[in-house]
């Protein structure tokens, strides 16, 4: 007879035996957890204001910019929305092919992460969950606007991270 993996510490039902390394725990002993309670498109816009002239195969492909932010609020003591901003906008000879905006967005529950650490969960590790979702939203309203699926990416959420928190130690004042 197969053994269920326990839901709530990950081990092995019967023996209590993790099979993974152990998590650093919080506190209270228990081991952390990050759940997704829902995930949902906040926003989306598609634009295709030269069409059917964009649509027109040319030789050159045209010139993508992507745009990448991600915003979180706390909802509870223990939820979080965490919002994935994604724009593309593609240009050919100066002339707008597409212009596409999304928020694509996540409630998530984390438990038993130590305070320090959850900051850089939430923007980091919450981004990395809904990613792949926008990614398929964002080539999927490409493709239904005549064009090549935009296939985004991986992004480095961590790097992101790391960036904009150098941004807001250089904006903080300094004391003398």
């Amino acid at each position: 007879m197969a053994k269920k993996p326990s839901e709530t510490n990950g081990g092995d039902a019967e023996t209590g035996a993790s099979a993974a390394p152990a998590a650093p725990a919080a506190q209270n002993g228990e081991a952390p957890s990050l759940r997704i309670v829902a995930q949902y498109l906040k926003d989306l816009s598609f634009e295709n204001p030269n069409a059917p002239e964009s649509l027109a195969g040319t030789n050159a492909p045209p010139k993508v910019d992507i745009s990448v932010n991600v915003n979180a609020k706390t909802l509870s003591t223990n939820d979080y929305e965490v919002e994935l901003h994604l724009e593309a906008k593609a240009e050919h000879e100066d002339t707008i092919a597409f212009a596409a905006e999304m928020v694509y967005s996540g409630i998530f529950r984390i438990e038993n992460v130590p305070q320090e650490a959850l900051h850089p969960v939430v923007l980091i590790e919450c981004p990395r969950v809904l990613f792949p979702f926008a990614r398929q939203i964002m080539a999927n309203a490409t493709q239904s606007g005549g064009f090549p699926p935009l296939m985004l990416d991986p992004i480095d959420f961590a790097g992101m991270y790391q960036q904009r928190m150098a941004q807001e130690q250089g904006d903080a004042p300094t004391v003398a």
